[in-house]
C-alpha cells in the first residue's frame, strides 16, 4: 500500500461511519494540564453527597464516609515522610477498604502499585523490589505471603482487618472472601506493622496536604503486567491517561447511565472482577465515582452464592465481566431466574467473548453482551461495539474516542483493509511507558506514537477490528495474561527440572490453561511433584494444569526453545 493511501486511510478514519451511524461523538476535551484524579475524586464527593459509593456483603459505604476515610488514610502516608512519586501498594481483594486505599494513595500524591493478593511470595518480592514501593497495605489474611520478606522490601506496612469496615459478622465475611480462592488462613501478624484502624486514627488527627503539584502528566498507577513478553514490568499510567478514558468511556456510554441521574437513581455497576485488575480499577471502580454509581464489590466471584446474593440484593445496571463469568453465571438456573431488568449494559473484556456464551446471556437477560478491548497499557479501554446492536458481532469493535487503531507490518506500514496486521493503538489513554525499562517501551512504541499490542486483527470497510492471532506466546486464563516466560522461569528452579517449555491449551471453563513440557534431570520426578511445586510458586491462574515429559524440547538454532513446534505438537495429538 502506498504511503498517500495510508495517508487518506488514517485521515478519513473508517469507523467514523460507525460513530455517525449511532450518533457517537468522537472527539473528547481534555481537562487543563494541572489536573489529577484528585480533582475527579473531589468532584464526586460534592456532586453525590449522601449517595452510597460502594457495597460488600450488605455493608454500605457512602461517598462522605469515602472522602473522609481516603483522607485519613492520605493524612497517615503523607505523615511517614513519603514524597511525590513514591510507590504504595495494595494488596486486597474487593473488600471496602479496597477503594479507600486505593484513593488515599491517590489523594496523598503518591503511586499506587496494585497488587494481587493470591500472589506468591516470589511473585510479590518482585513486584515490590522492581517498583521501589515504600510502603504496602494489605489484609491480614494474606499477610503470611509477605512475611518471609519483610525485612528486605517496603518501609511502611499497613495491614487491614475485614473487620474494620464491617459489621460484626467478621468470621462469615472472612469465610467467603478466601472461599474458593485460597486455603482458609489466619489473620497474620506483622512485625512493625500499623493496624488499618490505627492509621486511620492517626491520619484523621494528622493535617491532611492536598498536593497542588500534580498534573496530567504524572504517573497515577503502576500497573504490572508482562506486557508482549513474559517480563512482569509496571506500565505507567497517568492521571492524563486514566482521566482520559474515564472521557472515552463516558462520551462512548454515558447515556445509559444519564437516565438514572433523571430519575434521581444511583446505577448499580456489579463489580466482581477484582479491583486490581485494570479493566475493574477503570471501568469500575473510577468510571463509578465519576458518575455517582454504587460498586457492588464482589470479593471472591468463583462464591457463586455469595455473587448471585449481591446481585439480587443490589440488581446493576452496568456489569463488566470475562467469558468465563458470563458463561457460568448464565448456565445457573438460580440466575437465570433473578430479574435482569435493569440491566442496561453487559460489556465482556479481558478475554475474548464466545458466541454461545453471548447467545445464553441474551436470551437470558434480554441484554447484548458489549465487547471492549484494551490493555494494561491503554488504561485499558482502546476499542468496543457500541450499544445498541441487536446481535453479538464477534469483533472488538471500533476504536474510542479521539482513538487510531492501526494494524500494522513488521516494518510499521499499514496494510490493506481485510490483510492480517498487527493491532496498534493510538491515544491518550497510552502509557507513559514501562517503568525503568525504556529499551522495552521503545519495543512497543512506533515513531508516530502507536503502541504495537502484539495482537493480530483485520479491520473491515466499516472500521471494525477483529483479532485473529496473538503475536506473542501469552496465554489468557480467564481474562489474566499469564506468561510463558515467567512460568518457565520459575519452574526451572525446581531441582528436578533440567529443561522447560510452557504453551496455553484449550479449555472450556477458561479459555485456555498452561500446559509444561518438562525434560526432567531426575528420573524419579513425578506430575505431582510439578503440580505441588507450581502451587507453592505460582498464583493459582498461572500454575499448569497439564504434564508431559518429554526427551528434548524443540528448539531454534541458537538454543531457543520453539514454543510454536510446542503447539504443532499438542495440536497433532489432539486430531490424532
Amino acid at each position: 500500500m502506498d504511503n498517500q493511501t495510508t495517508q487518506f486511510r488514517r485521515n478519513e478514519k473508517p469507523w467514523l461511519k460507525t460513530y455517525e451511524k449511532f450518533g457517537m461523538q468522537y472527539d473528547i476535551e481534555m481537562p487543563p494540564a494541572n489536573t489529577s484524579l484528585i480533582e475527579i475524586f473531589e468532584e464526586s464527593f460534592v456532586k453525590y453527597n449522601g449517595r452510597i459509593s460502594f457495597v460488600c456483603m450488605n455493608q454500605e459505604l457512602s461517598f462522605d464516609d469515602l472522602d473522609t476515610y481516603s483522607k485519613n488514610i492520605a493524612a497517615y502516608l503523607q505523615s511517614r515522610g513519603l514524597k511525590k512519586g513514591d510507590k504504595v501498594a495494595v494488596m486486597m481483594p474487593n473488600i471496602l477498604q479496597s477503594p479507600v486505599c486505593i484513593l488515599g494513595v491517590i489523594r496523598a500524591g503518591f503511586v499506587l502499585v496494585n497488587v494481587n493478593p493470591l500472589y506468591t511470595t516470589h511473585e510479590l518480592e518482585h513486584q515490590l523490589k522492581d517498583s521501589d514501593t515504600k510502603a504496602l497495605i494489605l489484609l491480614e489474611n494474606f499477610a503470611k505471603t509477605y512475611a518471609d520478606i519483610a525485612s528486605k522490601t517496603v518501609d511502611h506496612v499497613v495491614v487491614a482487618s475485614m473487620g474494620d469496615l464491617m459489621s460484626p459478622v467478621k468470621g462469615f465475611i472472612v469465610n467467603t472472601v478466601v472461599r474458593h480462592v485460597k486455603k482458609m488462613v489466619p489473620a497474620y501478624n506483622i512485625p512493625g506493622s500499623v493496624n488499618f484502624k490505627k492509621a486511620m486514627k492517626v491520619g484523621a488527627k494528622k493535617k491532611y496536604k492536598r498536593p497542588t503539584d500534580i498534573g496530567l502528566e504524572d504517573v497515577a498507577v503502576l500497573q504490572y503486567t508482562g506486557g508482549t513478553t513474559g517480563v512482569a514490568k509496571g506500565a505507567m499510567l497517568t492521571h492524563g491517561n486514566l482521566i482520559a478514558n474515564l472521557i472515552q468511556a463516558d462520551t462512548y456510554i454515558g447515556d445509559a447511565f444519564d437516565k438514572y441521574e433523571e430519575l434521581n437513581e444511583q446505577p448499580v455497576i456489579m463489580t466482581a472482577l477484582p479491583l486490581y485488575h485494570i479493566f475493574s480499577f477503570t471501568v469500575c471502580c473510577m468510571y463509578g465515582l465519576r458518575k455517582g454509581g454504587i460498586n457492588s464489590l464482589v470479593p471472591n466471584p468463583r462464591d457463586g452464592k455469595s455473587l448471585l446474593k449481591a446481585y439480587k440484593d443490589y440488581p446493576p445496571a452496568f456489569f463488566p465481566a470475562v467469558n468465563t463469568l458470563f458463561n457460568g453465571l448464565i448456565n445457573n438456573e438460580d440466575f437465570r431466574s433473578l430479574d435482569h431488568s435493569k440491566l442496561e449494559m453487559s460489556m465482556g473484556g479481558g478475554m475474548a467473548v464466545l458466541t454461545d456464551t453471548a447467545r445464553k446471556w441474551k436470551e437470558g437477560t434480554g441484554n447484548v453482551i458489549v465487547q471492549g478491548y484494551g490493555l494494561s497499557e491503554t488504561s485499558p479501554v482502546a476499542s468496543a461495539n457500541p450499544m445498541g446492536l441487536d446481535e453479538f458481532p464477534g469483533n472488538i469493535g471500533v476504536p474510542f474516542p479521539a482513538t487510531d487503531m492501526a494494524v500494522l507490518d513488521e516494518e510499521g506500514n499499514e496494510v490493506a483493509i481485510g490483510e492480517r496486521g498487527e493491532i496498534s493503538v493510538r491515544g491518550p489513554q497510552v502509557m507513559k511507558g514501562y517503568w525503568k525499562r525504556p529499551e522495552a517501551t521503545a519495543e512497543v512504541m512506533t515513531p508516530d506514537g502507536y503502541f504495537r499490542t502484539g495482537d493480530i486483527g483485520v479491520m473491515d470497510e466499516e472500521g471494525y477490528f477483529k483479532i485473529v492471532d496473538r503475536k506473542k506466546d501469552m496465554i489468557i486464563v480467564s481474562g489474566f495474561n499469564v506468561y510463558p516466560n515467567e512460568v518457565e522461569d520459575v519452574m526451572s528452579h525446581h531441582p528436578k527440572i533440567l529443561e522447560c517449555g510452557v504453551i496455553g491449551v484449550e479449555s472450556d471453563k477458561s479459555g485456555e490453561v498452561p500446559k509444561i513440557f518438562i525434560v526432567a534431570n531426575d528420573p524419579s520426578l513425578t506430575e505431582q511433584e510439578v503440580l505441588d511445586y507450581a502451587k507453592q510458586n505460582l498464583t493459582g491462574y498461572k500454575r499448569p494444569r497439564f504434564v508431559e515429559f518429554v526427551d528434548e524440547l524443540p528448539k531454534s538454532n541458537v538454543g531457543k526453545i520453539l514454543r510454536k513446534d510446542l503447539r504443532a505438537i499438542e495440536e497433532a495429538k489432539n486430531k490424532a
